[in-house]
Formats: C-alpha cells, structure tokens, sequence
C-alpha cells in the first residue's frame, strides 16, 4: 500500500499543535539554560579517547543547539546536536532523565533547540556522545528543515530566507566566516601600517567619490533631501585636509543600478588614503594585501575560481589602456586621443560611443570591450583618460592621462586606486565639466561639491588612495560565482504574488 505524503502544511500544523501543549503545560521558551562546552571542542579533545579513557576521566559537559537529527528506540533515543562550531550526539535514556523531560525528548522535532548536559562517553561503534543526565527544550522549530541528504538547493529561497541557507548548507556558513576573516585581514594589513580607522557619512547632501546614481532620501525634521552616499571618498580626502596622513573605511556605499551577479545597490567597500604617496606606492600595496588574504585563506598564492587556477604569486600583469587598444585595433595611440578618429575606431570594433563622450570616454568603453574578459589573472590597468577621472591627478607633461590603475582578476574589477587631485582650481573645472554632462542627461556624472572644494583651498598633502570592493573580493577568495553568494542579505526582486 502506497503511503500518502504529508505536506509541509500538515508538519507544521502538527508542530504547532506541539507548541501548544508545551504551552499549557507551562512552557514559555526559556532562557536561562547557560551552555559551557562547544560541541567541536570536545569532539577534538577527546579525538583520541577510547571507551577507559573516558570513563576514568568523568568529564561532564553543557551544550546546547539544534537538533539535526534524531531516532528512537522506545526507552532511549539518540539526538544530533548542531551548534556553531559543529555537531555532537547525545543520548537520551528514560531511566536517566525525569518522566516529564523524556515525554519531550519524544516530541521533538528536527530543529528544535535543545541543550544538554551529560557525561562524554564512547558507543558501541565509537561515536562521542554525551549521555544526558538533562535535556531542556529551549525553543521549538515550527517548520519542516530542507530535505537533510541534499540541503537547500532552491537559490531564490537561500537568498530569501538565508536563515535557511546557513543552517542547511555549511558551506555557505564557512563562506562567510571566511569573508570575516577578510575584513579582519584588511583590518590588520592597514592599520599594521599606521592607517587610522574612521567612519564618515553615508547620509550626504552632496554623493560624490564616483560616477554613480545615488538614492535619495528625505529628513523630516529638518525638511532636507538626502542621498545615501555612493562612496566615501571626499569625506576622507577632506580627513588628510585635517591632518590625518593614513586613513581607511570599511563600509557599505549604495548605488541605484541594476541586479547581477556582479552588482548589488548596496555593498562594501575599503577605501584607503596615504598623503605624501603616489599610485606606485600603492601598486605593491595592494599586491601585497590580496596576496597575504589568499595566503591565511588558502595557505599559499594559488587559489581556483570557477574553472580558473589563479596564480596571485606570480608577477602581475601591467597593461597600458591606451597603448594596449591602440594595439589591439591597429591604430596610433595618438589616434585614440581625438574625438572623431576614437569614435570613428569604436563603431568599428562594435563600441557605440555614448552621447557627448570624449575621446577618454569613447578609448575606456573600448578598452573593456575588447580586454575585460580576457584579464583572467591578476592584471594592473595603467594610463586611465582624465575624463573618466575627475577625481585623480593628471599626469605630469600629459594632461590627457592621469595616474590611475584598476586591478582585474577573472575579468572583474577589484580595486580602483590612483593620485589624488589636490588642486582646488582644477578640481572645479572638473566638477564643471561633469556638471555639464549631467545637464546633458548623464546621471552619473559627479555633481559639484563646493565644499569640498573650499577644502581643497585649504591645502590637502600630496596624496594616494585606493578603493576596493570587499563583495568581489570575497567572491575571488571564496570562488562563488555570484555576488549574492558574497552577501548575506542581498537585495532581491519583490516576490511575484
């Protein structure tokens, strides 16, 4: 005869009738049960404990966690305990708890969490277990885990309900304990080198640092649009105006685009400032930094992504934006530095150049056209146009260039770092010129900051700076395919009633 299944609706219905006794007899999820073990430590101090060991040892032991599994056997059950740092199984006898607590060791239900106190002894087939001289429900699971043997597979409800995700698949759970570990890294690289941590606005009347669509928001009380800050970049520059000669900020920026697998609104970045620095100082700097995280991840400079072996120890590749597409398409460098000849040259290499776009513009779009994909290993771009760089110092004896680099891996950018512009004037003639093409319709074209500017006047040392985006690099350290995979609560469509 065939068995009916039980919906999942059914379960919880049954769960919740569960609760409901518990309820009135008395149960009011409790929390004054204090866990003193974790269930990895003692799995890996008595690793090597046989059934003697143990018994003359006596050690008692409290944890406390979810319930991952569970049989029974009338008088006794068995019961996987999961908790943070791993899992551990304890066994429940009748004649060794109250009558009450073993009537709750037979209803419970996977997920449920439990803690437990007992004595650490070996079975019949040498599992660790715990022997339960007390079992407390702390609070009761009302919904069916995914389905054990594969975990939870469906990608829309692992980013919905992530909850779900890190309790059913460790490997996520260890993807973002390593992310922890990467932020940690940062940490320690800059501020192992006098970098002072700081924390800057993410309200701001003015989103400047980069060429982004910000959101915009509203202060009642002192009736003021807002926008949510695109980057952190001005408020820190103004910080070495003030005097701070190293500084850095790990935060979240936001930006009004699209979803992919590479974009989410918002998501972190590390951003970086050294005065009296150059961007060839911070060429090995940043080398350096990944390099040391793929280490303590990884354990040496090899790392795989996808179907890639990247190489992080070798050399790093350097390529001339400008020279490089000069090359690639046939054409003098010079060529690229005209208007008409560059727009000319990208219609014909299957680039439609964007409206009012200069030859700097036109020679970039062409440049990651014909070279993003193909920079797999870890490549330093070099020779940026200033007119996608109204932030960074022009070049000295080339004013159409600027002393800029951006770092790609597996076709991805992951930093972006350059001379800083610390001539007032000229920053103003930039901010005019990008507020001209935000008349013409480019909403990403940096707005005016006049303050920023009068703190410019006001004498900012020689500087450098560095952005990085910390979600890419944890998807490049961590080999997930996504960007959603590098965020815990990514930002999703609406749900389709």
């Amino acid at each position: 005869m065939s068995r009916v299944p039980v919906s999942e609706d059914d379960l919880t219905a049954t769960r919740r009738a569960k609760l409901a006794t518990l309820r009135a007899s008395g149960f009011a999820y409790p929390n004054d049960f204090r866990p003193e073990d974790r269930a990895g430590e003692i799995l890996e101090t008595h690793a090597g404990d046989d059934t003697p060991a143990l018994e003359e040892l006596g050690r008692e032991v409290v944890i406390a966690g979810r319930v991952m599994a569970k049989r029974s056997f009338g008088k006794a059950a068995f019961a996987v305990i999961e908790d943070a740092s791993g899992r551990l199984q304890a066994y429940l006898r009748k004649d060794q708890l109250d009558e009450e607590t073993f009537l709750l060791v037979k209803g419970l239900d996977l997920g449920d969490r439990i803690g437990v106190r007992g004595r650490v002894f070996r079975t019949r087939t040498g599992e660790l277990t715990i022997a339960a001289t007390e079992m407390r429900l702390l609070a009761k699971c009302l919904h069916p885990l995914p389905e054990k043997w594969h975990g939870l597979t469906d990608v829309e409800i692992r980013y919905r309900q992530r909850y779900l995700d890190l309790l059913s698949n460790a490997e996520v759970r260890e993807s973002f304990q390593r992310r922890a570990k990467i932020l940690a890294g940062l940490r320690g690289f800059l501020t192992s080198r006098d970098f002072l941590e700081v924390e800057t606005p993410i309200l701001q009347t003015v989103a400047g640092g980069a060429a982004a669509k910000p959101f915009l928001t509203h202060h009642n009380a002192l009736d003021m649009k807002l926008q949510l800050r695109i980057a952190p970049e001005l408020y820190l520059k103004r910080l070495l105006v003030g005097g701070f000669e190293r500084v850095f900020e790990i935060g979240r920026n936001f930006r009004n685009e699209g979803l992919s697998t590479r974009h989410n609104p918002e998501f972190t970045m590390l951003e970086f400032y050294q005065s009296y620095a150059t961007v060839d100082d911070l060429l090995p700097l940043v080398e350096e930094m990944v390099v040391g995280l793929a280490q303590t991840l990884h354990g040496g400079t090899k790392i795989t992504y996808g179907d890639h072996e990247i190489d992080l120890g070798k050399p790093w590749a350097r390529l001339s934006l400008v020279n490089s597409t000069a090359e690639r398409v046939g054409c003098s460098p010079d060529d690229l530095r005209s208007d008409a000849k560059a727009a000319e040259i990208a219609k014909k290499n299957g680039v439609q150049p964007p409206a009012g776009a200069g030859a700097g513009k036109i020679t970039t779009e062409l440049f990651e056209h014909l070279f993003e994909n193909e920079m797999v290993q870890p490549t330093f771009v070099l020779d940026f146009p200033r007119e996608v760089s109204p932030l960074a110092r022009p070049r000295d004896g080339d004013p159409f260039l600027v002393d800029r680099f951006e770092l790609y891996v597996v076709g991805r950018e992951i930093a972006n770092g350059f001379s800083e512009l610390n001539d007032p004037e000229d920053q103003r003639e930039r901010f005019t010129a990008q507020v001209a093409r935000r008349a013409q319709g480019d909403e990403e074209a940096h707005p005016m900051d006049e303050d920023y500017v009068t703190a410019l006047e006001y004498g900012m040392a020689p500087a450098a700076g560095c952005g990085v985006g910390i979600d890419r690099l944890v998807m490049l350290l961590c080999n997930l395919p996504s960007i959603r995979d590098a965020i815990l609560f990514p930002l999703l469509r609406a749900e389709r009633p």
